[in-house]
């Protein structure tokens, strides 16, 4: 079997890339920038804040949830959502720690 070409890089550099692929949408940062200022579990309103449809909102939360940067609850019949703190500051420092490398040089 040959080798996978997430095997060429890190688990830091492998968990950015997935991490930025997954907010590499303005609605998905239009979402978590709600939720984050929100402070607490959100149902219903992120259709009306975003201003998108349900469908297309419940695949951007999908995409979320699969990374771990957001989380959902059932509430009854309904799914409440917020931030996971603990992977936002895995993420928050995994970015912190790309820029943190950078020299600055004179060559451009």
């Amino acid at each position: 079997m040959g080798i996978t070409k997430t095997d060429l890089y890190t688990e830091q550099q492998n968990q950015l890339a997935s991490a930025c692929k997954v907010l590499g949408h303005p609605a998905r940062i239009a979402i978590l920038q709600y939720l984050s200022r929100s402070q607490a579990c959100i149902t219903g309103d992120i259709v009306g804040e975003i201003g998108l449809a349900q469908p297309t909102i419940s695949q951007h939360l999908k995409e979320l949830k699969a990374i771990g940067i957001v989380q959902g609850t059932i509430e009854g019949t309904s799914v409440c959502y917020c931030i996971n703190p603990e992977k936002w500051d895995e993420i928050e420092k995994l970015v912190a720690a790309l820029f943190a490398d950078h020299h600055p040089n004179k060559c451009c």
